[in-house]
């Protein structure tokens, strides 16, 4: 975690979310490799005999968990997905391009502008529609296939993470490129969430105190290889305090999956629910209490009551973890 930190340190001082495209193609690229190491050696393992104890309902209740365990695990589990499932941590907003624009358009990624070079025949919405589309579905197929063959492999003592979780040994350097896949991914999906805190703490900085020499200055300097790097003493400071108190509450809360699971609960909700629904109701003026705005506030009510549940289950499992917990050391 430290030598992670360290990592993100550097990266970190990278000026601005423009120019960590590489950074992000380099993690999908990463997720991609040990999600099929996780497929194939989950294959193998479910095919080369000693086949673990599965059934349809999962765990078995009074043998692997209590039925309290296994309500609690489910809404965990609820709140894990929910977290995968977010989409709402891209917030691609298109904003279309005037007449006369070339057929550009403006695409702010959570708050900072890209150019892309959309034609506008078909149209942009169409486009982004489609890649939508195309984006949830392979996900999906991944999440989905890990999840059904790591339990085909594991069974009921399948671990948190197939990779991590220490539940494949052979063959060692396979495993150990998997992890490093996970280590490279975990680096870049570290800056595409941070690097837009970044820009909005440090434009709120700049506009708040405009005449400060400590915010405001950032003499250019000549790197070897890496051209002219705009130095701050501020960023300098401020992100590098950033990234260590999230490592070290990374390092005194070490409850992955019931974490993730509590992420999940409270962003899903309003983030990819509530307000993306309310603003298709006001975009397209949906008459209240017609038969479409009734099913859709369903639909937001059934989803805030599923979060609800994943954010109790993921607090009952730290709770659990909390009983046997040690600062600064791995729950098991």
């Amino acid at each position: 975690m430290i030598i992670f930190g360290i990592i993100e340190i550097i990266l970190s001082q990278i000026p601005n979310f423009h120019e960590l495209t590489w950074l992000s193609a380099v993690a999908a690229l990463m997720s991609f490799g040990y999600s099929t190491i996780g497929l194939g050696l989950s294959i193998a393992k479910a095919v080369g005999g000693n086949q673990a104890r599965t059934s349809l309902t999962g765990t078995t209740v009074g043998v692997d968990v209590t039925s309290w365990q296994k309500t609690w695990n489910c809404f965990e589990a609820i709140g894990d997905i929910a977290f995968a499932f977010a989409f709402s941590t891209v917030l691609v907003e298109i904003q279309a391009s005037p007449p006369g624009f070339n057929g550009k358009t403006s695409i702010h990624v959570i708050g900072m502008e890209l150019q892309d070079t959309l034609k506008p025949n078909p149209p942009e919405n169409e486009s982004m529609k489609k890649a939508t589309l195309v984006g949830v579905s392979v996900t999906t197929v991944f999440y989905v296939s890990c999840g059904a063959l790591g339990y085909a492999a594991f069974g009921n003592n399948a671990p948190g993470n197939f990779l991590t979780g220490f539940g494949f040994y052979e063959p060692y350097w396979l495993i150990d490129m998997a992890n490093v896949f996970i280590i490279v991914h975990l680096i870049g999906a570290y800056q595409v969430f941070c690097q837009p805190i970044f820009k909005q703490v440090e434009d709120r900085c700049f506009n708040r105190w405009p005449n400060s020499s400590f915010i405001k200055e950032s003499p250019p300097i000549k790197l070897p290889l890496f051209g002219v790097y705009s130095f701050s003493v501020f960023r300098v400071v401020w992100r590098t305090g950033y990234v260590i108190l999230t490592i070290v509450l990374a390092m005194l809360l070490p409850f992955f999956n019931a974490i993730l699971g509590l992420l999940g609960s409270a962003s899903f909700w309003p983030l990819t629910v509530y307000f993306p629904i309310q603003m298709h109701i006001s975009r397209e003026q949906i008459r209240a209490f017609s038969w479409k705005w009734i099913w859709l506030n369903f639909l937001v009510l059934l989803c805030l009551i599923v979060s609800v549940l994943a954010a109790a289950g993921s607090i009952a499992t730290i709770v659990k973890d909390l009983s046997t917990y040690e600062p600064f050391n791995s729950v098991s």
